[in-house]
């Protein structure tokens, strides 16, 4: 149990140490920016993520309960 355990610690230890490498050993270093508004492509697609998307949404003035009856009466009458 106990020597399975400090295999896993281990690979778990040069795992890390591996994918940090860049972070480690070089200056201003940081991990690649994996984000989809990260992503050049992505951007002139205009596909961005979907907690950006909801923040600009939330952003947006909502509606009033008047300005809603209008316009559904609207689309109702035509």
């Amino acid at each position: 149990m106990l020597y399975s355990l400090l295999i896993t610690l281990l690979i778990v230890a040069i795992s890390v140490a591996l994918l940090g490498i860049k972070v480690f050993f070089v200056k201003g270093g940081r991990f690649p920016n994996s984000h989809v508004s990260g992503s050049k492509a992505m951007r002139s697609r205009g596909i961005g993520c979907v907690q950006s998307q909801d923040s600009e949404a939330q952003r947006k003035p909502r509606l009033t309960i008047a300005e809603i009856e209008r316009a559904l009466n609207e689309g109702v009458n035509g």
